[in-house]
């Protein structure tokens, strides 16, 4: 069974998570994604890309559940292709919009953050990175990311606090760019993405590879040895027993 779709229409293509109720991002998720963006980036048709999930979730984040049976060292295998692919939808050459329409929590969050433009519907959904809730840390490109999007300041607030946003709050800290209405939702999406398909898609790929470089250039000195702190303390005894309470209904 597939855990992502995509559908093209008019140079659009939308890359739908479908992983349950709650799109939970396992291993076959991530690999699904990864794959999906590579043969989108070929794709000469595709000028412009919609991440999105279903109305209630964006996506949960880690399948944490699926993860706690996991040895350490298959854990760091995850680790690795998971931090691999919001770094390729980062540096991804082709605009990439984020359609959260639900809750984007922890890495979802972080996939939100790898997109371009982050459009989220005004309702009872919330956003943010809660990592710090669980006792868990995150990952340094993530950190880049969340840095490249909010400011230090923000993203100090965003990281140590731990708290899920509504969508005005996070507007204003600028996890995303802008909040609209349930009714408009998928019409201003549509909206936004035509309005990036429309760019010179080499003048486009030129500027984001300018403008991120340096960011990604920061991500990957740092990425591996926080994908082995975060591991650690994954596997930490405070960390195991917090992950024990925290379940899925998929």
């Amino acid at each position: 069974m597939s855990l992502v779709k995509t559908d093209r229409q008019d140079g659009i293509a939308t890359v739908t998570l479908t992983h349950g109720k709650v799109n939970a991002l396992n291993e076959a998720t991530v690999e699904e994604l990864q794959a999906a963006f590579e043969d989108l980036r070929e794709d000469d048709d595709i000028r412009t890309v919609v991440l999105t999930g279903n109305d209630k979730f964006f996506s949960f984040g880690l399948d944490i559940p699926d993860l706690y049976d996991y040895t350490k060292e298959g854990c760091h295998r995850f680790l690795v292709k998971f931090t691999g692919l919001y770094t390729s939808i980062f540096q991804f050459p082709k605009p990439v919009i984020a359609s959260i329409g639900g809750h984007a929590i922890a890495g979802g969050c972080i996939l939100a953050m790898a997109c371009d433009y982050r459009l989220m519907v005004d309702s009872k959904a919330k956003i943010g990175l809660n990592e710090i809730s669980f006792g868990s840390s995150i990952f340094a490109g993530s950190v880049e990311m969340l840095i490249f999007c909010c400011g230090q300041r923000n993203a100090e607030t965003v990281l140590i606090g731990g708290q899920m946003f509504p969508a005005e709050n996070a507007l204003r800290l600028g996890l995303v760019d802008r909040v609209v209405s349930a009714g408009d939702f998928s019409e201003e999406v549509i909206a936004t993405a035509v309005m990036y398909a429309d760019k010179d898609p080499d003048a486009f790929a030129a500027l984001k590879a300018l403008l991120r470089s340096p960011v990604v250039d920061q991500m990957e000195r740092c990425e591996q040895e926080s994908i082995r702190a975060f591991n650690d303390i994954w596997y930490s005894e405070t960390v195991r027993e917090n992950l024990k309470g925290i379940k899925i209904h998929s």
